[in-house]
């Protein structure tokens, strides 16, 4: 049981302790915040070229997701549309707590792993300030992107209609596994699993509670999937854009299955 303790603590960590990065972990804790460091900044800068450039969003019946709902205001048409749209899903993306660990850990290093110290702070998390209430902006957030999304999978149906005939591309796939990504991405939030499963000690007790429990079973199961949805719908958007975009530009052809 000592030799138990006296291992334990070699892996205490404490803020500012000896310098931020300091640990007694020999593995490669640093790994994972690099790698996400690295595509949290390749998916920033290519979105907010993408979302500002405001030009080849659209080719043929496809639209790209970073334009859905394509939004255009009379006088302000020397704004990218992009930017009306975009604040819904970084707003959902930014306050998900996956990504907020993903972040804190990344850019902040607050800390970058468990056991290893962070930069000399006082640290006071999110339990003040304008952070505290990122969970309760978070809910709000959810519902404005289930709108988007249910926005989304009308356009990938739409993707099936060349011209008043019915056809498929390879466009429509990447728009249809787009809306599907982010759909399990969507519907894994923690704030949804709390929505349909929280505040209920007996699901059998209530009204409908077999359809809730079925409900909370299916988003408890998207849940314990949700950084890998997270990354891979993230970077799912981005393909979808630049397939429009190269499409748009005459860069590529769009492969006709029928």
């Amino acid at each position: 049981m000592q030799d138990l303790q006296t291992r334990n603590q070699t892996f205490v960590a404490h803020v500012g302790e000896g310098g931020a990065g300091q640990t007694a972990r020999r593995d490669g804790w640093w790994i994972e915040p690099t790698l996400v460091t690295i595509g949290l900044v390749v998916f920033i800068i290519y979105s907010t070229w993408a979302a500002l450039v405001g030009t080849n969003y659209q080719s043929g019946p496809y639209i790209s997701p970073f334009y859905s709902p394509l939004i255009r205001i009379p006088g302000l048409a020397w704004i990218s549309p992009a930017i009306f749209v975009l604040w819904v899903p970084l707003g959902f993306r930014g306050s998900c707590y996956y990504y907020r660990k993903a972040y804190y850990r990344a850019f902040l290093w607050s800390p970058p792993a468990c056991a290893v110290s962070e930069r000399p702070k006082e640290y006071r998390g999110e339990s003040g300030g304008w952070m505290y209430w990122l969970p309760v902006l978070h809910r709000w957030f959810l519902y404005l992107s289930i709108i988007v999304l249910a926005i989304l999978w009308y356009d990938a149906f739409r993707a099936f209609d060349f011209d008043g005939h019915f056809g498929l591309g390879l466009g429509t796939i990447v728009l249809l596994v787009n809306a599907a990504m982010l759909t399990a991405f969507t519907f894994g939030c923690h704030a949804l699993r709390s929505l349909v499963g929280g505040n209920q000690k007996c699901f059998a007790c209530g009204t409908g509670g077999d359809l809730r429990y079925r409900g909370w079973k299916i988003v408890s199961y998207l849940t314990g999937q949700h950084p890998m949805w997270a990354w891979l719908s993230l970077y799912m958007v981005a393909i979808a854009d630049l397939y429009v975009r190269l499409l748009a530009a005459g860069v590529l052809q769009d492969p006709r299955i029928f």
